[in-house]
């Protein structure tokens, strides 16, 4: 190539030809090196050299569309900034991390109208699959997971025919460890303070703590349940609105947020925790631990569920011919001080 020519090709990006000019051979032996195909040793030197040369950058885009894959995950949930999702991130990103995957992370808000448009996009392959942890599971979700083009794990509960890889959480087990180790402790009267129930954990939790009463022999009574959400400020309210018109002597909450809510309101009350209310929470996220006085908490394995699902994913891009897999994880209770007394 002539001095002219090299710096006229230095004004614009370098290409496969460029480089393959440069080097002294055909188009087809540069893109196979420079793709990491190989070729003999003295071709790879020279390419490699002449790549060097001029400021070769591969089309990351081109090739990835080209080798159908993008090295991309996605992960998709409600609340970006609650510590369950972040233990569930934190877990996938390492396991994606190992396998060269890099991950993208979508907040949905909930919404399953953008869930749904979420799922649909993937006919664009702008990553090589999705892992989905919604908190309601409708027809649109389950039309938009059957026509996906690429592999989708949901972490949450599926109907038991739905055809896809999914990880799910123990609810009622996870919610009888905690009225068992409340009634265990002399509580009677154990009040609920639920999140929203027409989500998957909401609805799941209502009709296990129902069920957890009947298994320890005590009463369900209506003004014991409050419903609010599974945020702080909610469980707050739904905590003051509960306390106003009854007076349990413990209170399971549906999630770590909403028993932080339901701590700060019963202190704000002159109550004593456990002495007056014993509070349990669930998913034993760091909140619980981090509160005074510490908070029993059910954990729900959000880090292994995390973990299930990226290698649930991992192992369906390497053989879409599996059969759709199902992993449940076990729940465990961790005892402190909001209810260590025992009466």
């Amino acid at each position: 190539m002539s001095r002219k020519r090299l710096q006229k090709s230095a004004d614009a990006p370098a290409t496969v030809r460029t480089v393959a000019a440069l080097a002294g051979v055909s188009i087809a032996s540069a893109s196979r090196v420079l793709n990491g195909i190989g070729g003999s040793t003295e071709t790879v030197r020279r390419v490699r050299e002449a790549a060097a040369r001029v400021g070769y950058v591969p089309n990351a885009i081109a090739r990835s569309l080209q080798a159908r894959r993008t090295g991309l995950l996605a992960l998709a949930v409600a609340d970006i900034g609650n510590p369950v999702y972040v233990e569930m991130m934190r877990a996938i990103e390492e396991v994606a991390k190992r396998a060269d995957y890099q991950l993208l992370v979508h907040a949905t808000g909930a919404d399953p109208e953008g869930e749904t448009a979420l799922l649909e996009g993937l006919a664009r392959r702008y990553v090589d699959g999705m892992i989905l942890s919604p908190l309601r599971i409708g027809d649109g979700h389950l039309t938009a997971l059957g026509r996906s083009p690429v592999p989708v794990t949901v972490v949450g509960q599926l109907p038991d025919d739905a055809p896809f890889d999914n990880v799910r959480a123990d609810s009622h087990g996870g919610v009888l460890l905690a009225i068992e180790h409340l009634a265990d402790t002399g509580r009677k009267r154990i009040a609920f303070v639920n999140g929203a129930p027409d989500t998957l954990p909401g609805a799941a939790r209502m009709t296990a703590y129902r069920a957890a009463l009947t298994a320890v022999g005590l009463p369900y009574e209506e003004e014991l349940v409050e419903i609010g959400d599974f945020q702080y400020a909610q469980g707050r309210a739904a905590a003051a609105r509960l306390l106003a018109r009854a007076r349990p002597d413990a209170i399971f909450c549906a999630n770590d947020l909403i028993a932080a809510g339901a701590l700060h309101e019963l202190l704000a009350g002159g109550l004593r925790v456990p002495q007056d209310v014993a509070l349990v929470g669930m998913d034993d996220t760091a909140l619980a631990e981090m509160s005074f006085p510490q908070i029993s908490s059910v954990s729900l394995g959000a880090a292994e569920r995390g973990r299930l699902a990226a290698d649930l994913m991992l192992s369906r891009l390497e053989n879409p011919q599996l059969a759709p897999r199902r992993e449940t994880v076990a729940p465990t209770l961790t005892v402190r001080a909001s209810s260590e007394v025992t009466l």
